[in-house]
């Protein structure tokens, strides 16, 4: 009888986690979109911080959003949103930090409270709408541009995007190019920095073909947005080798491929499973385990944010609990019901919504797969040449431990270059002093230095 009674209450606990799980997920389309950027000066000893939170909306009614720290260099950390009503949530668990705040009535202010391990403090956003460039405004190329469509058979999905071929007859050697972990559309965009837009531009300007294109469930590619696993996205990246080959203006023998941050890590496991890319550049791919970046990630972000050793330790002991239940609980369900009953105990102030937006977060397959990737694995079969470049100011792929441990796994390929580009950062924009001057304000750019490592080293390759 005792039985049946626990695992009926079991039962409608994990029902209602459920529900609330999927209110979480349903409530950004019933609300007021807040895609754009929201910025705000968080107080800290000794003085301030930019914060910038930047959401993109996705075809699925959620957001893809990241984290900013302009002055800590911090860039891209990945952020969970959660609404109910007027409130809003920003989740960043690499920098263990919260933002809870109420939306005023015009939708263009957040007032609200920042927390982190040892702090609290008032933060308010304001609303900075995502500007756009219209095409028409952009001065033409010297090079041929295409709106293209092709198939990726395995995955049953159209990938759009855009192919960029140098001036003259051909053919010419070629890149894919593959995005970060999260969804971005063909050019990268990251508010109004482009950085995969600027690097075909360079490329093309300079004699190389470029393929980019929307990742799964943006602009015009199909399928769902951020659902998929590294593993998966390979066949995103054969589909546009496969694309280029088709080409008579590409040359089929010099085909290769440039990804950014996971991205990298695709382009590495397509050259290992197949002889399809002709050589590979990675641009801060990681090295090492899912679970060990998360651990090195947690404790270069909340370092670089102020925090004394007793608040790192105490908040990485907490993430790495809740990482151990997640890879020794394979049922979702009860995994999520011990995620958020540990939050609760770690953080008496913690809301419901937040800690089930979490334990949802981290109970998805595609962040049991990152937790458990080994990039490693698959490196002896790479046999084509590589080119790793890591910034040096990057917080999120800490060049050390990430390009050694690549360079280790590719030490049977005599083919191999890496790279650590001082002050760089993980999106690979130089450092803000070198950045040039528009209309009196400096423009985010991507490394010149970096660029052009890249473009010498593919034509080594190709000549």
């Amino acid at each position: 009888m005792k039985k049946n009674v626990y695992a009926s209450l079991r039962f409608w606990m994990m029902l209602l986690v459920l529900i609330s799980i999927a209110a979480i997920q349903n409530a950004c389309a019933a609300n007021p979109p807040l895609e754009g950027r929201w910025k705000g000066k968080l107080k800290v000893p000794g003085g301030e911080l930019e914060i910038v939170f930047r959401l993109v909306s996705l075809t699925s009614g959620g957001y893809f959003a990241a984290l900013d720290v302009p002055q800590q260099r911090i860039g891209n950390l990945m952020v969970q949103v959660a609404m109910q009503g007027d409130t809003v949530m920003f989740l960043a668990e690499d920098a263990d930090s919260r933002f809870k705040g109420k939306l005023a009535s015009d939708g263009h202010q957040l007032q609200g409270t920042w927390k982190q391990p040892g702090y609290t403090a008032p933060l308010i956003l304001q609303y900075v709408p995502l500007l756009v460039s219209p095409k028409t405004a952009r001065l033409t190329p010297p090079y041929r541009e295409e709106e293209v469509t092709y198939s990726n058979t395995p995955a049953n999905l159209k990938l759009g995007g855009t192919l960029t071929v140098p001036a003259g007859p051909g053919p010419f050697p070629a890149v894919v190019l593959m995005s970060d972990a999260g969804a971005h559309d063909r050019d990268g965009s990251l508010g109004d920095y482009h950085p995969l837009g600027s690097l075909a531009d360079y490329l093309t300007r300079r004699g190389i073909a470029v393929l980019r294109f929307d990742d799964r469930g943006i602009g015009q590619s199909g399928g769902k947005p951020a659902s998929s696993t590294t593993t998966e996205l390979v066949t995103d990246v054969q589909a546009g080798i496969s694309f280029l080959k088709s080409r008579p203006d590409i040359q089929a023998t010099h085909i290769g491929v440039i990804g950014h941050g996971e991205g990298g890590n695709v382009a590495l496991l397509t050259a290992a499973q197949s002889q399809e890319a002709s050589f590979v550049v990675t641009l801060a791919a990681h090295g090492v385990s899912g679970s060990d970046l998360v651990y090195q990630q947690q404790v270069t972000m909340l370092h670089s944010l102020g925090m004394y050793n007793e608040q790192v330790q105490t908040s990485v002991r907490n993430e790495q609990e809740l990482l151990s239940i997640v890879r020794h609980t394979p049922d979702d369900e009860r995994a999520r019901s011990i995620i958020v009953s540990v939050l609760q105990k770690q953080d008496g102030s913690i809301d419901e919504i937040a800690a089930l937006a979490r334990a949802a977060q981290l109970t998805t397959p595609q962040y049991r797969a990152f937790l458990s990737f080994d990039p490693l694995a698959q490196l002896p079969a790479v046999k084509c040449p590589v080119l790793l470049l890591n910034g040096t100011a990057d917080h999120y792929t800490t060049a050390d431990t990430n390009i050694n441990a690549l360079s280790k796994g590719l030490k049977t390929n005599p083919n191999v270059t890496a790279y650590k580009l001082p002050k760089v950062n993980h999106l690979f924009q130089s450092d803000p002093d070198d950045w040039p001057v528009v209309n009196g304000q400096r423009k985010e750019t991507f490394s010149p230095e970096a660029k052009e490592i890249i473009r010498e080293w593919i034509m080594k390759q190709v000549q």
